[in-house]
């Protein structure tokens, strides 16, 4: 791969995850303060991710792999999606921000996979070419944090209060935009060249289904389908929660969360040698616990160090539950399997988890409230806790695989 498609890829990677990290973060924040949105209602607008990537195989599998280059359909996703996001800016009603919310995600969620197809497309060695391309997508995550908070601050007190956090859609717009022409300059990647007939199966992973006869393989697909409703209150609740605890440049500081999976993906292979899989995913869902705990006793003054704790735990959270489970799917699946596996993963836990997830946290920041009106957070937070708790619990007690994953560390 030569400099020229090596920047490329690395723009494309920066610019997909800044969008994301622009405006995704802050969105609980917004849809309280500037469209006075229910718990309900905040559910159904973060579950347009989930039914994003429901929806999003069908478009990769359907059309992308059979009959477009995926840089053209990813130029032409992203400027429909800045359009939408521009809809999104302007918006003054929760109903109608869902539908521009909801459109929006059925595009986006696609672009994550066209972005990794176009990427090792380029690519002779992906196993140690594609980590120094995809770094740069949590960088971007990460700067477009830091803007908000340390650039704008359209995340302080005042000017949340003023609805300037509806400005994170247009900053997301704009770089949307930028992408959407760069798409049509980065290296051709033509659709996979096929008269196979197209099987429904095939597209979201259902020949896979046959790994659940093992008895090790359903408890960590239940497992993860449960761990995901926890993960949901993080994603629908944290900004919230920081905003209304008066931690300063929450935005900024939730960007330690992507600083800290960063690291700890490095560390999974010591843990891997060292522990084994059991252990090291069972770290990762106590961390869910641990972490919730914390930021249900943890404020925004003298206890602020709980919740920049708390923030800090997602490496572990993420990386050795989520990249640690990828790395187990991949070796019971065998290479028959290997890519219907994936798909299904990721079905149940973005699509079918997150959504339960998102309904729950949504019903539970509707009931949960202090006798002055206002959200409970307390309980908020340690309800998930239990959850993540009950989840290690059974994972700990049915999960007896012994076979060695060790070696399938070597492909992240």
């Amino acid at each position: 791969m030569n400099t020229t498609i090596r920047i490329k890829l690395s723009v494309m990677m920066f610019l997909e995850f800044f969008i994301w990290g622009a405006w995704f973060v802050t969105l609980g924040t917004f849809l309280a303060s500037n469209l006075h949105a229910s718990g309900s209602e905040t559910a159904a607008v973060f579950s347009t991710q989930s039914w994003g990537a429901i929806i999003a195989p069908f478009i990769i599998g359907l059309i992308a792999d059979r009959y477009f280059n995926a840089e053209k359909i990813l130029g032409i996703l992203h400027l429909i999606g800045a359009f939408l996001m521009y809809q999104m800016y302007v918006s003054d009603d929760v109903t109608i921000f869902y539908s521009y919310v909801l459109g929006y995600m059925i595009l986006y969620m696609p672009t994550l996979a066209l972005v990794n197809s176009v990427a090792f497309n380029q690519m002779k060695d992906p196993e140690k070419e594609f980590a120094n391309i995809r770094v740069w997508g949590t960088i971007g995550w990460i700067l477009a944090g830091l803007s908000i908070s340390f650039l704008f601050h359209w995340d302080s007190v005042e000017s949340v209060t003023q609805g300037l956090l509806k400005n994170t859609f247009l900053l997301a717009g704009i770089a949307a935009l930028v992408l959407g022409i760069f798409s049509f300059s980065l290296p051709k990647t033509p659709p996979k060249v096929t008269d196979e007939k197209i099987k429904i199966g095939d597209i979201i992973g259902l020949d896979a289904l046959k790994l659940l006869k093992d008895k090790n393989f359903a408890i960590f697909f239940i497992s993860s389908i449960l761990i995901c409703i926890p993960l949901a209150f993080y994603y629908q609740n944290a900004h919230p929660f920081l905003t209304e605890a008066g931690v300063e440049n929450p935005t900024g500081k939730m960007a330690i969360g992507q600083i800290s999976e960063a690291l700890f993906l490095l560390l999974i292979p010591v843990f891997f040698s060292r522990f084994g899989f059991k252990k090291t995913i069972l770290l990762g869902m106590l961390a869910w616990a641990i972490r919730y705990v914390l930021f249900a006793y943890g404020n925004g003054s003298d206890l602020s160090f709980m919740l920049i704790i708390g923030i800090a735990l997602h490496g572990i959270c993420y990386d050795f539950f989520f990249v640690s489970g990828q790395i187990y799917t991949n070796s019971k699946a065998g290479e028959k399997y290997k890519s219907a596996a994936q798909g299904l993963i990721t079905l149940a836990t973005y699509g079918v988890g997150m959504l339960i997830g998102f309904g729950v946290a949504g019903w539970i920041t509707d009931n949960y409230k202090t006798l002055d009106g206002a959200i409970d957070w307390r309980m908020v937070w340690i309800i998930p806790a239990g959850i993540a708790l009950g989840v290690f619990l059974l994972f700990a007690l049915l999960f007896n695989d012994k076979s060695k994953t060790e070696n399938e560390i070597t492909t992240v």
